[in-house]
C-alpha cells in the first residue's frame, strides 16, 4: 500500500513481509522492535514526574522480544542494519559491533532510561545524538509532535539516522512501523521506504499521521 510516493505500508507481520524479498534487497533496515521490558501501554499510566503520561490502550506486544528467526530473516533481506534496544537482546544477533548509537533524551528525573541504544552493523565509532523526549516535553517544542504510540521515536531521531547512515537512492525497511516517525522521516529525506505494522489500531493511526504530516511537508 502506498501512502504517498515512495512510501509503502502494509498492515502484516513482518516475516510475511520479509519472505517476499531476495536476500540483500534493501540496503538499510532500521528497526525498532519490542525489547520484552513492558512498555507497551501498561507502565506509561504511572509513570513520568514531570509531565502527566498519555493513557495509552493496554496491550501485550512487549511481553518478549523478537526471536533469533526475525533477525537471522532481517539481516538476509537486507545489507547493513539498525536495530534499537538491542542492549536487551544482543545474545540473538549474531555479530559484535563497533559502532552503537546512543540517543540522550534529556529528559530530567524520571524513571524512564536517560538514553537508548541502537545495535548498528556499521564499522564506526559508537555516536550520540541529543534530543529531549519526556512526554509532552520535547526538544522542539514549537514543532511538537503528537504522541501516538507509547514507544514512539521523533522523526527528527530518523532525519539524523538517514543523514549519517543512508546513501542517496538506498532502500530503506522498517519491520516495526509504531507511530510512523521513521515513513515522515524518509518522505522528507527522499527515501524510499517499505514498512508493515501488525497492530491495526496503531496501523491506522500511523497512517493518518503520516497522511497529515506529509501533506503539510509537500505545501512548503
Amino acid at each position: 500500500m502506498q501512502i504517498v510516493k515512495g512510501i509503502n505500508i502494509t498492515n502484516e507481520d513482518n516475516m510475511e513481509l520479509m519472505s517476499r524479498y531476495e536476500d540483500n534487497h534493501f540496503d538499510l533496515a532500521i528497526v525498532d522492535p519490542p525489547y520484552g521490558i513492558g512498555e507497551d501501554g501498561l507502565k506509561n499510566h504511572s509513570r513520568g514526574k514531570l509531565t502527566k503520561p498519555t493513557k495509552y490502550t493496554p496491550k501485550s506486544w512487549d511481553s518478549s522480544a523478537p526471536d533469533k528467526q526475525y533477525f537471522d530473516e532481517l539481516l538476509r533481506v537486507s545489507k547493513n542494519q539498525i536495530v534499537w534496544g538491542a542492549n536487551h537482546f544482543i545474545s540473538k544477533i549474531p555479530y559484535n559491533s563497533s559502532c552503537w548509537i546512543v540517543w540522550d533524551k534529556k529528559n530530567g528525573k524520571n524513571d524512564f532510561a536517560d538514553s537508548e541504544l541502537a545495535w548498528t552493523s556499521f564499522k564506526t565509532a559508537v555516536r550520540n545524538f541529543y534530543f529531549r523526549w519526556s512526554g509532552m516535553l520535547q526538544q522542539e517544542m514549537h514543532n511538537k509532535e503528537v504522541r501516538i504510540h507509547p514507544t514512539q521515536k521523533p522523526r527528527q531521531l530518523y532525519n539524523w539516522i538517514l543523514d549519517n547512515y543512508a546513501k542517496p537512492g538506498d532502500k530503506i525497511l522498517d519491520t516495526h512501523l509504531g507511530s510512523g516517525s521513521i515513513a515522515i522521516a524518509c518522505h522528507e529525506r527522499g527515501f524510499e521506504l517499505t514498512a508493515c505494522e501488525l497492530d491495526k489500531e496503531y496501523f491506522d493511526s500511523a497512517i493518518k499521521r503520516i497522511k497529515l504530516e506529509t501533506s503539510q511537508q509537500s505545501l512548503f
